[in-house]
């Protein structure tokens, strides 16, 4: 049963029209009118969900996810609003009724070529697309497709936001800001160990490190027992002949740091790359505990309208939930990346203004561009708090403490013929 109340004390909902959109997997199923009858006020209806208007469609889809949105809109102008202002909106998610059945890639029996020449191992596919990894990193230091740069700075795992106003709020109550820089979480500096790349049976090549993260100022760790670390974080990565690259991360955080600002991974993508899309909560920028009038669906911005101009400057940007993400040059070639395998929907951001560069700037007009896009693609976000702006106040659910995370995503090469739809509905052979 779906219940639409009427909140007004005085007025009904005579001069309000109803109506209703399904999606499927971020495309849009169906919508139309619904028919309420007349509410008067602090009453409600009740509608019976095999009875509704959506019902059908809702039956008939073999969506990984179904959403159901009902709007509110008002039916004449009034002194305070034109006709056909959203008055009221909510989305919910239905349960499948029908089980989804991904379809499974079709791999290429050819093999990948992987050479290996000083400090850098090249993997490509028949000049399609060149990955070049750096062995002393341990990381992807390039990525092109046609000769297109997607990736120009090796994707590293994250745990720093530039702090907010709330982030500094403390009173009678030291900081989150303050607690992040005496624990160096601002300057922290990735030292790969154990290195290893093998090419395997299946026609896919496989590369491994494990990161020590220490802070800036100290030199690389002599062992792993070192009381200078950090963060502990077991990477591995494989590159399957699609293009398709899959990494998997196990993050173990120093169990006395303080809350952590985020737990992902960040990368540069090509400048070019400006035209974004995704699937998640949008179209605004939303956070872990401020996403609630943000609904899920397929979205499209480009990076300059993804920032948010705050006078001075702070983490801004992010989209919550977001299941893919894509970013294309103008020509349509791109990146495409979403979590991978149990993985969670991910926070994600992608900007001119990095992370230092927020953090940095005192005032907006001070923001100096930087010459790629730094990408964020987050696991966990740490919320932004607000119950006031003078103490730490995130609510517990929203603080991610110095445990354990594990995490999957998924990158892809784009074509301007690829689908990003497809890409979502389809898996790797297993």
């Amino acid at each position: 049963m779906l219940k639409i109340e009427n909140g007004h004390l005085f007025e009904t909902t005579e001069a309000l029209d109803f109506s209703w959109v399904l999606h499927g997997d971020g495309c849009v199923l169906g919508s139309g009118p619904l028919n309420i009858p007349t509410l008067a006020p602090q009453t409600s209806q009740l509608i019976n969900m095999e009875s509704s208007p959506w019902f059908a469609l809702w039956s008939a889809c073999a969506a990984k996810e179904v959403f159901l949105s009902v709007n509110v809109k008002q039916r004449h102008e009034t002194r305070w609003a034109k006709a056909g202002h959203l008055l009221a909106s909510a989305q919910l998610c239905l349960p499948q009724k029908n089980g989804f059945v991904p379809s499974v890639i079709a791999l290429s029996s050819s093999p990948l070529v992987c050479e290996r020449i000083g400090d850098n191992v090249t993997i490509c596919k028949n000049n399609a697309w060149k990955i070049k990894v750096n062995s002393q990193l341990g990381t992807i230091d390039s990525w092109k497709v046609n000769d297109v740069e997607l990736m120009s700075k090796g994707i590293l795992p994250c745990f720093w936001r530039a702090p907010t106003d709330n982030d500094k709020g403390g009173f009678f109550t030291k900081p989150y800001d303050s607690r992040w820089r005496e624990a160096f979480l601002d300057n922290v500096s990735f030292h790969s160990s154990q290195f290893s790349v093998k090419e395997l049976p299946d026609n896919t090549v496989e590369f491994s490190t494990l990161y020590y993260g220490v802070p800036g100022h100290l030199p690389k760790p002599d062992d792993e027992a070192s009381e200078s670390i950090l963060f502990r974080v077991k990477m591995v990565c494989r590159i399957h002949g699609s293009g398709d690259v899959v990494l998997d991360y196990e993050v173990n955080p120093r169990s006395d740091l303080p809350p952590l600002p985020r737990v992902g991974v960040v990368f540069s993508a090509g400048r070019s790359l400006s035209h974004v899309t995704w699937y998640g909560r949008g179209p605004f920028e939303c956070y872990p505990d401020r996403k609630a009038a943000a609904h899920v669906g397929v979205y499209e911005s480009s990076v300059e309208e993804l920032h948010v101009p705050y006078i001075a400057p702070v983490e801004c940007g992010g989209r919550a939930d977001v299941r893919w993400v894509a970013l294309r040059d103008a020509g349509g070639l791109g990146l495409y990346a979403s979590a991978h395998g149990g993985s969670p929907p991910m926070q994600m951001s992608a900007s001119y203004y990095g992370a230092a560069e927020l953090d940095r700037a005192t005032h907006v007009h001070r923001l100096v561009k930087g010459d790629d896009i730094e990408v964020h693609l987050d696991h966990r976000h740490m919320g932004l708090g607000g119950d006031d702006s003078w103490s730490p106040c995130v609510h517990e659910q929203y603080l991610l403490p110095p445990t354990r995370y594990a995490f999957s995503l998924r990158l892809c090469p784009l074509l301007p013929s690829s689908s990003c739809h497809d890409i979502y509905r389809s898996q790797l052979p297993s």
